[in-house]
């Protein structure tokens, strides 16, 4: 089962995170692989992972805000023997977008909508295009496309326009034979958010996971197998959360802390500490 030999798959922001890791599962599961990615060597390296794995794969240096690397990208996935699956993982908030949003700025909300929803678009469309014998779109999303998300409210709204549209696209491409499903991952450690996650952080969101432990990359590409798989066939339109069974958002637990200690919420009352 879920075997996608004779299959070609983009992966755009394979090089690192939760990229890496479906790039790895793709690979496992014999598939072609062209990896996007802005950074070359990280790249590279999730490439010659994929063909220690035994998969053909090459890498494409790509900036998905440019429509001219994603036609590049189409290109070298037809070059490989088709379009079969494409699966849209790049997009992000950084640092300096991040903020309460009475503050926010148009550039930083542009930023954030532009990469996640946008550009998540325009990418979806190019692939839908090539897709002549049908195909699998998957979009990874966030929970915080369903959740509230304090301080980074508009890569929430973003991913809620990416889950909106993920609907939308299966029911006009259907009869196409293009199936387009979403991913809605929780917390999930990779190098970038290892190195901002607090000990106390870690603690409040784990405390928050039934499962009891935050999720790895490798816990995301399994599922991006399945839909690209022929065993998904009558599956679209679909968006799966893979968050452990926590109901609570990426920051939430993080910023109702902080925010209730400056307001001096912190701390029970004498009298609440006797009882």
């Amino acid at each position: 089962m879920f075997d996608l030999t004779g299959k070609t798959a983009v992966v755009t922001g394979g090089g690192r995170g939760i990229g890496r890791g479906i790039v790895r599962a793709m690979a496992q599961a014999g598939a072609t692989l062209v990896v996007a990615g802005r950074a070359p060597g990280p790249l590279e390296e999730a490439v010659e992972e994929a063909r220690a794995l035994g998969a053909r794969a090459r890498a494409v240096p790509t900036d998905v805000t440019k429509p001219g690397d994603i036609d590049a990208l189409v290109r070298a996935a037809l070059d490989e023997g088709g379009l079969d699956c494409w699966i849209n993982n790049a997009g992000s908030a950084n640092p300096e977008d991040v903020g309460p949003l009475i503050d926010m700025t148009e550039a930083q909300f542009d930023a954030v909508v532009d990469l996640n929803l946008k550009w998540t678009f325009f990418a979806a469309q190019a692939a839908a295009r090539a897709m002549t014998n049908g195909g699998s779109i998957i979009n990874i999303s966030s929970r915080s496309g369903s959740k509230p998300a304090p301080m980074t409210g508009q890569y929430g709204a973003a991913k809620a326009g990416v889950e909106s549209l993920t609907g939308t696209m299966a029911v006009e491409w259907g009869h196409l034979g293009i199936r387009v499903n979403a991913i809605a991952p929780g917390v999930v450690i990779t190098e970038t958010s290892e190195d901002r996650m607090t000990p106390s952080r870690r603690y409040r969101q784990v405390q928050s996971v039934p499962l009891q432990r935050l999720g790895t990359p490798d816990d995301v590409g399994p599922l991006c197998v399945y839909f690209a798989a022929d065993e998904s066939s009558w599956v679209t339109g679909s968006v799966v959360q893979v968050t452990g069974g926590s109901p609570v958002p990426v920051g939430y637990l993080t910023y109702l802390h902080h925010k209730n200690k400056d307001l001096d919420f912190g701390q029970p009352s004498s009298a609440a500490s006797s009882e």
